[in-house]
């Protein structure tokens, strides 16, 4: 499932990052790759806040949907 509809406060593994390659990248630099674990903090309006290798990281609608988890 896509990232925006995970609990909160839950911890996740990575199974996969869709999109570009220039998305998959990004997402990449920002310490999303697969098997990693996330957890979804806060959420508001589908933009969501998650925390990814004990740092905090402010995501949108649309890159938080290109995480599954």
């Amino acid at each position: 499932m896509p990232l925006t509809f995970a609990d909160l406060n839950r911890q996740y593994v990575i199974l996969k990052i869709t999109g570009q390659d220039k998305v998959r990248a990004h997402l990449k630099n920002l310490g999303f790759i697969e098997n990693e674990t996330v957890s979804v903090i806060q959420s508001i309006q589908g933009n969501l806040i998650v925390e990814i290798k004990g740092v905090r990281i402010a995501l949108d609608k649309s890159l938080a949907n290109r995480i599954v988890v």
